[in-house]
């Protein structure tokens, strides 16, 4: 197995991560369930964590990528620094669900506005991968590609 393998396995986790925590957090702060909530903040804090090997293995999976036909650097470049936005703000979000857990065992009257910035940052960090891997997949899919264009086309 190689990075670019490697990087074709572990990709999707931090997207469906996002969005399973976005859901079940959001449930949580919704139904104002602490133990929903509790998983909630869990299932971000994986999410955070998933996606680290998804972009460990990027700079691996590109360097194959760019040799095969019909690749452009540029696709690349651009999922790339999509990838690299969308870890950063799951990243954020992984460090307040953490934070958010914390203030909860100690029972803090801010756990809830962590919680809730938790879930806005995961929202947030979900839309920013969902459109990093939309870029991932124009690079081999020239079938989604606008217009079936040249492999140099964003």
């Amino acid at each position: 197995m190689n990075q670019a393998h490697l990087h074709l396995l572990v990709n999707h986790l931090p997207v469906v991560g996002s969005l399973f925590a976005f859901a079940l957090l959001g449930a949580g702060l919704l139904r104002r369930n602490l133990t929903l909530t509790q998983a909630g903040l869990v299932a971000v804090l994986a999410a955070g964590l998933l996606g680290l090997p998804a972009q460990l293995s990027g700079a691996g999976a590109a360097a194959i990528a760019q040799e095969l036909p019909r690749v452009s650097r540029a696709l690349i470049d651009a999922h790339a620094a999509a990838a690299e936005q969308g870890l950063w703000v799951l990243e954020g979000a992984a460090a307040l669900a953490l934070l958010g857990l914390l203030m909860l065992k100690n029972a803090s009257p801010r756990a809830r506005l962590l919680a809730l910035l938790a879930w806005a940052a995961t929202g947030l960090a979900f839309g920013l991968l969902a459109r990093a891997g939309n870029l991932g997949g124009l690079i081999r899919h020239t079938e989604i590609r606008e217009g079936f264009g040249t492999p140099d086309e964003l």
